[in-house]
């Protein structure tokens, strides 16, 4: 496995206009959409633990979708990026429309 090298100026402004935008089309998909936040803000696994307040094992975990992470933890995780959590409707090829709830 490649060590990581920390990204640029350039390569972490690139990074956080790709997320900008998977974000608007709703394609930031959990647990991978962790991962790329983590990464488009230049940050090891261990340095996003540290500002996190969760332990490096459970960034591993939640990346690789073995976690099973608390609202809480969501919610810092999500805080800390200026993002909400929410239910984003899913896009269906056969009906875009979602049914109505009476």
């Amino acid at each position: 496995m490649a060590r990581w090298k920390k990204p640029n100026k350039e390569e972490i402004s690139a990074g956080r206009a790709i997320l900008r935008e998977k974000a608007a089309a709703g394609e930031l998909i959990f647990p991978a959409a962790v991962a790329e936040i983590r990464r488009s803000f230049g940050l090891t696994q261990a340095q996003f633990a540290s500002i996190t307040g969760i332990t490096k094992r459970q960034v591993l975990e939640i990346e690789t979708g073995k976690a099973n992470p608390t609202v809480e933890t969501l919610e810092r995780i999500a805080g800390l990026f200026g993002f909400t959590l929410g239910f984003v409707p899913k896009v269906n090829s056969a009906s875009t429309v979602a049914p109505k709830l009476q």
